[in-house]
């Protein structure tokens, strides 16, 4: 599978009301704008998660060498309310290490031993600098008032050939799992990790910090409410997202996706489909795979209905190639009936050698214990269409 997740090492969330609460071992992470009654500020959560830099230096090394990638972090929704007109959420590089504790939201008594609003990481340790000293060169935190802490971030200002800036719109029917690329804030780190080059040096894996869009105003020129401290009663938005603690099988990710497909068919004389009514199989199925295997699957197809030749063999022996350069791969969860990896042009490719077309998948990705299926896109004289073949495989621990 050109797609290769990553899983958090750690994250948490930060709620304003509550400045000195840890939430590392809750089961969802929170990026919130709430007025209560029992307070006359609004109230914000932002969240926090961070990624090996290990992991992230051995995929851009062995995988995104010489080859177009992207990662793209992803979030998978658990609540969503007060979603009002454009609302954007922003992810940004975190400056700073912190801890994440053992807490949970509103455990009695509160737990203080990771990070919070205020403590970078834990209570009478370490403050986020915004409370107690000025900020690096290229950060910015919330720094005035009664708002100071929940993080400390780099802006991308001293990067000019770097974005260090993810951002995702929700509208009232839009999805709302967060999916955001973070390619260059990626570069930035493996820059810093590798001593690549200097200005990068400066940008050290902390993690991400997710947020709401901060506005000095209540209303942008482009209509945008769902705005950091703000105090109006209808801009209370409430995104809820799994976390690496959830007893689901959403947790946090990072996609890291590559372009490994190669079309070279040598000297093989199979023709090409050229009906979209057509047989597909996939071989080198053993229906189960541990969750360490990397599987190469081959596609064999034919026509439903082959053309009469004159031979001395079955015509249904023969194999064809699936058309190149619009032939994609899919994974699907059975339960859910959701893609895990979806149809994607630059990403999920088909392949193609002397003996046939083949993908790779990389069974880490996917959740253990789980069944899957796997289908096939392909476009034939202007003809698109989804094979599912029923071809399905289980994940096991080992």
């Amino acid at each position: 599978m050109a797609v290769y997740k990553i899983f958090p090492q750690q994250d948490a969330t930060m709620y304003s009301l509550f400045p000195q609460m840890n939430t590392g071992l809750d089961e969802i992470l929170d990026v919130s704008n709430l007025n209560f009654a029992v307070d006359s500020n609004p109230q914000v959560a932002r969240y926090l998660l961070q990624f090996d830099q290990d992991d992230i230096d051995n995929l851009i090394t062995t995988k995104g060498n010489n080859t177009s990638w992207d990662i793209d972090l992803n979030c998978y929704i658990a609540t969503a309310q007060g979603i009002v007109m454009d609302s954007r959420v922003y992810v940004y590089p975190i400056s700073g290490a912190w801890a994440m504790g053992t807490g949970q939201y509103l455990d009695q008594p509160l737990v203080t031993n990771g990070v919070s609003w205020e403590w970078q990481t834990l209570q009478n340790g370490k403050r986020w600098p915004s409370l107690t000293s000025s900020l690096a060169p290229y950060t910015t935190a919330s720094y005035s008032g009664t708002n100071r802490g929940g993080g400390v971030w780099y802006t991308g200002s001293d990067l000019p050939d770097l974005s260090l800036t993810g951002t995702q719109t929700f509208t009232y029917h839009s999805d709302k799992d967060l999916k955001i690329n973070v390619t260059d804030i990626a570069k930035a780190w493996y820059s810093a990790s590798q001593n690549i080059y200097s200005p990068y040096t400066k940008i050290e894996n902390n993690g991400f910090i997710v947020k709401w869009e901060s506005s000095a105003s209540y209303e942008d020129a482009t209509g945008n409410y769902a705005i950091e401290f703000n105090g109006n009663l209808n801009v209370q938005p409430v995104l809820q997202y799994y976390s690496m603690d959830t007893h689901t099988i959403y947790p946090p990710c990072l996609d890291f996706k590559w372009d490994d497909s190669s079309w070279n068919t040598g000297s093989s004389t199979f023709p090409t489909l050229e009906t979209p009514q057509a047989y597909l199989s996939i071989m080198n199925n053993n229906g189960f795979f541990y969750s360490q295997s990397i599987q190469q699957f081959r596609v064999d197809c034919r026509p439903q209905f082959p053309p009469i030749v004159f031979q001395t063999s079955s015509v249904y022996t023969n194999n064809y190639y699936l058309p190149s350069g619009s032939s994609y791969w899919a994974i699907k969860d059975l339960d859910t009936n959701e893609y895990v990896v979806n149809f994607d042009q630059n990403y999920t490719k088909i392949s193609a050698d002397s003996e046939g077309n083949y993908f790779t998948v990389y069974m880490n990705g996917l959740q253990p214990e789980r069944y899957y299926t796997v289908l096939i896109q392909t476009t034939i004289g202007g003809t698109t269409q989804v094979i599912d073949s029923n071809y399905n495989f289980k994940v096991i621990n080992g």
